[in-house]
């Protein structure tokens, strides 16, 4: 099912390059102006040039032009090389999560990229039609890719884990780094041509979930197509017709998915007011006094229970003006009441689906167009944070979710549905720069 292939990547030559926490970054959709802005001081040779130019006054036509130039200059003066070899390329972060060190491996490799109706390739999150008119310019521009796609497969057994581990077990890095969140990265180089085939053929009877990137896939078969509409001599082995992924094991302890808590700027004083009296007919409704951040007890055991009742559908709800914090604790078979016509039932019993669908549309009456809002949403991982902005006036209300499971995301996937967007974040995300590919021949 999934062609997973070796390849010739290109990576910063160390001898250009003194420290490599320099000039790697975030993927380009979680860089905020003012990171986007650090990057460009770290060093003149940051990735962040070619995937988020600033815009000065050129807009993004111009970005992609000057990334363009960049990626052939920096190929040029080798301060990126390519790889004479195949190869595929592990790599490994260590990262900390509640006072706890985690390490996550990753493969990256070539995957034949597929349709989403052949079922080989699969989302779970809904996608944004404007942000993949932006990335296709930059692909076409620049004729590689710069980031992988973070994607997933199940081996419950560990078997391609496994064997990874084992090719690590008596080889040095070639790349070793701590980022500038804390986190350090590693990098191995698999050459060995027997270790290709044996990972090529454990993968061909597996399934991919995408976990992160879903608008950068949707854009490479965009991308393919545009190719195969300008080329006359484009065949089935194009380079256009794989993408570079980041594929990590469903079952590996490293793979964490953090929650993404909304939060709300822009409403109404009246929508606010209503918002916890229109819930009553739906949730069962715990009250928390609570005066800012004055009390970190009644914060951190709002949280607890939050966590604690994780299979429930339960949101947390803190709002600006108000002394308390409250928690809406679904009641029995609302959802199916409600939804069942319209919504299946693995993606209707989702906190994200309660919130997006019953809070959200239903209670405060907001259409697509207010849903798709930018400005009206912004989102955190952070607890803590969630609760402080709205309870410091900054924003209007935050609604804390529990994370998404991997199990869901699978069965949602493999069902062939997708989820609300922000539905899951994965943690850490896949660093930009280690590796990046060509999709034009040499």
């Amino acid at each position: 099912m999934a062609e997973i292939v070796p390849f010739k990547g290109i990576l910063y030559n160390p001898d250009k390059i003194d420290n490599m926490a320099e000039v790697v970054t975030p993927p380009y959709d979680v860089i905020s102006e003012n990171e986007c802005n650090n990057y460009h001081k770290a060093n003149p040779y940051n990735i962040i040039r070619l995937i988020l130019g600033q815009k000065n006054n050129t807009g993004k036509a111009g970005c992609h032009a000057r990334a363009a130039d960049f990626f052939q200059k920096w190929l040029a003066d080798d301060i990126l090389i390519q790889d004479k070899a195949p190869a595929f390329y592990v790599t490994t972060i260590e990262f900390s999560l509640e006072n706890k060190t985690v390490t996550r491996y990753g493969l990256t490799a070539l995957v034949r990229i597929e349709p989403f109706d052949k079922g080989v390739i699969l989302p779970h999150e809904k996608t944004f039609s404007k942000v993949k008119s932006e990335r296709l310019g930059l692909l076409q521009k620049c004729h590689a890719n710069f980031s992988s796609i973070f994607s997933l497969y199940s081996d419950p057994q560990d078997k391609i884990l496994d064997c990874l581990k084992d090719a690590l077990s008596n080889k040095s890095p070639d790349m070793d780094f701590m980022d500038d969140k804390g986190s350090r990265h590693k990098l191995w180089r698999i050459t060995d041509r027997t270790l290709h085939e044996h990972i090529t053929d454990a993968m061909k009877n597996k399934k991919l979930f995408i976990a992160d990137g879903h608008h950068r896939y949707e854009t490479s078969l965009n991308y393919r197509e545009w190719v195969s509409g300008n080329n006359p001599d484009f065949n089935s082995e194009h380079p256009a017709n794989f993408v570079m992924m980041y594929l990590c094991s469903m079952e590996d302890p490293g793979l964490i998915i953090l929650p993404a808590h909304r939060v709300l700027s822009g409403l109404a004083d009246m929508e606010l007011s209503s918002v916890i009296k229109k819930c009553d007919d739906y949730f069962d409704i715990t009250i928390i006094s609570y005066k800012n951040d004055e009390n970190k007890k009644v914060k951190h055991d709002f949280i607890s229970t939050l966590k604690a009742n994780s299979s429930e559908n339960v949101i947390g709800v803190c709002m600006k003006n108000s002394p308390e914090l409250f928690i809406l604790t679904l009641k029995p078979q609302v959802m199916e009441k409600l939804f069942s016509d319209n919504l299946p039932v693995a993606i209707r019993n989702l906190d994200v689906t309660v919130l997006t669908n019953l809070v959200l549309t239903k209670i405060l009456g907001f259409d697509q167009t207010r849903l798709d809002d930018e400005n009206l949403f912004s989102y955190t991982t952070d607890y803590s944070e969630a609760i402080d902005v709205a309870a410091s006036g900054k924003a209007d209300i935050s609604f804390i979710l529990n994370p998404t499971l991997i199990a869901q995301v699978k069965q949602i996937a493999e069902q062939g549905f997708a989820m609300p967007r922000k539905s899951t974040y994965f943690y850490p995300k896949v660093i930009t720069g280690q590796v990046l590919n060509r999709l034009n021949r040499e």
